[in-house]
């Protein structure tokens, strides 16, 4: 995964899928470059983790149930709370359903919701609020997704030499 990624400062509200069931975008707001400098740890092996836990990494996956699309199982309340969010800061931008099944425009989205919604979280933090939405601390449901996605970052740690540090092995 590249090291840097570009991405709107913006916010998006947002729930997984997670049940078995589950199997053209020109940005006319200001964009900044984001690297892994702008979090307080690497946060590419989470997105990594979650993509595989959402979608286990196929970009054309669909739950019918939830409407949930893409690797990372992104549900149209997503989209309008992104819309809304962009409406108020005065940009143009609009998303659209169909951006959903861009990987690229999916990572683009995870990290617009956390630059507004997560500055300061964990790496579970930021995975049960993936999963949870803004009430995820009171959802019993994000832990198991935590712990489902924690089972992937240590795999990660084990197969990838750049995510084995001693912070992953700690997870």
């Amino acid at each position: 995964m590249k090291n840097i990624i570009l991405i709107l400062f913006i916010g998006v509200t947002l729930v997984s899928c997670e049940t078995d069931e589950c199997n053209e975008i020109y940005v006319e707001s200001k964009i900044e470059r984001v690297d892994s400098n702008n979090y307080k740890f690497n946060i590419e092996p989470l997105i990594d983790a979650m993509i595989l836990v959402e979608s286990e990494g196929n970009d054309s996956a669909y739950c019918k149930k939830e409407e949930a699309v893409g690797c990372l199982q992104i549900r149209p309340i997503m989209l309008k709370e992104c819309n809304r969010v962009l409406e108020l800061q005065n940009s143009n931008k609009r998303y659209k359903l169909r951006d959903r099944w861009s990987r690229e425009k999916s990572i683009e989205i995870f990290h617009i919701i956390n630059q507004y919604h997560n500055k300061d979280a964990t790496y579970e933090e930021i995975a049960r609020f993936w999963n949870g939405g803004p009430k995820w601390a009171e959802k019993s449901g994000t832990k198991r997704y935590w712990w489902k996605v924690r089972r992937k970052l240590k795999k990660l740690s084990e197969e990838n030499e750049e995510y084995s540090s001693d912070w992953f092995a700690q997870i």
